[in-house]
């Protein structure tokens, strides 16, 4: 009997032995990866308005078999080529959801530029994207990159324009920076003026002096007459322009920008300055910064000229003393905490815009 009852437990051992070890064997995870490289169509994109509708380039991806049949989730990666080296390598990745199962990912020339312009490249400068693909079902597996060369454009202002000529920039309306009137005949723009000279401009109709000229009038209202004296500054730094051509009025305002919010160091007390970067026209901070608050951009420390977002997540004003004040306007919020490069651009009166990377 003795013999029997050892007989049954060897037989139940060496199964329950059998069982656990087939189980450990089932619970490793076995490697995956991409059976061949990832493709572009093409290696290099020339973007403008021509190619906004049309397929620019197309992007495609063998299969990654996975040991149980089941859908593969497949994203296409997107960044700089400085962001994709290093311990935190594609940490900034822009990434495009592509889809289960899907093999590959067409942009059209308009898509392709909204990223690449958001991505941080320059408008008509062609730029380096590096791509790459990653695949998902209990692990990931990922695509050697592929690399991209694209120039973006920005579309000329549909608004019309006044021009800003004066001592700061050698008096060429051809170079001059801009005004628009994103409301009719109410223009607004900013200029950086260096330090140095006598701060005289005027505003033309055109990239030239041979069109409608605006000088200084009486009762320091606007004038086209073309003997008129110049308009005169407030002095050097970066100053906003406006003029309203419904009453010949305008106003010349030195600014300097900031941020303030509970999402920034400084919370709704205390500003945390940006500094202005004149080689690429734009305002910059790097701050650390939490997605549990938010913020605004904002003139002189002040709640006189601030910036939020629109309901498109656009740039928007909040308070201007050119358009008045915005109660639609959101504030600002970053997608999760950590130490961001903030960055405010309005050299461009018709397209005033931000970006946030993480750095």
């Amino acid at each position: 009997m003795m013999k029997k009852y050892i007989y049954l437990f060897a037989i139940f051992s060496s199964c329950f032995f059998y069982a656990c070890k087939k189980e450990a064997q089932l619970t490793v995870l076995k490697t995956v990866g991409f059976g061949s490289s990832l493709t572009a169509s093409k290696n290099a994109v020339v973007l403008s308005r021509l190619n906004d509708t049309t397929s620019v380039v197309t992007f495609s991806w063998p299969a990654v078999v996975y040991p149980i049949k089941a859908a593969v989730t497949y994203t296409l990666q997107v960044d700089l080529p400085s962001d994709t080296l290093g311990a935190a390598a594609w940490s900034n990745a822009t990434s495009v959801a592509v889809g289960n199962d899907v093999l590959s990912k067409s942009y059209k020339g308009n898509d392709l530029n909204t990223l690449a312009l958001a991505l941080g490249l320059k408008s008509g400068i062609a730029g380096n994207l590096v791509f790459r693909v990653k695949a998902y079902q209990d692990q990931n597996a990922y695509t050697k990159a592929v690399t991209v060369n694209v120039t973006p454009y920005i579309a000329m202002s549909v608004y019309p324009l006044l021009y800003i000529p004066g001592e700061y920039q050698g008096w060429l309306p051809a170079t001059a920076p801009v005004m628009a009137a994103l409301q009719p005949k109410l223009y607004e723009g900013y200029i950086n003026v260096p330090a140095g000279g006598t701060y005289h401009f005027k505003f033309t109709s055109a990239p030239d002096w041979n069109h409608i000229n605006y000088g200084s009038g009486a009762n320091g209202l606007l004038t086209t007459d073309g003997l008129a004296g110049d308009l005169i500054g407030p002095g050097p730094g970066y100053i906003q322009l406006s003029a309203n051509l419904n009453n010949n009025t305008w106003t010349a305002t030195k600014t300097t920008w900031s941020i303030l919010g509970d999402a920034s160091p400084g919370g709704w007390d205390t500003d945390t300055q940006l500094a202005y970067d004149a080689a690429n026209q734009v305002w910059t901070v790097t701050a650390d910064m939490v997605s549990t608050g938010s913020f605004k951009f904002r003139a002189n420390n002040a709640w006189a000229i601030d910036f939020g977002i629109d309901a498109k997540g656009n740039l928007a004003y909040a308070d201007s003393p050119v358009y008045g004040y915005n109660a639609a306007v959101n504030n600002i919020t970053v997608p999760v905490s950590g130490n961001y490069t903030i960055t405010l651009d309005l050299h461009n009166p018709a397209n005033y815009n931000y970006k946030l990377k993480k750095n």
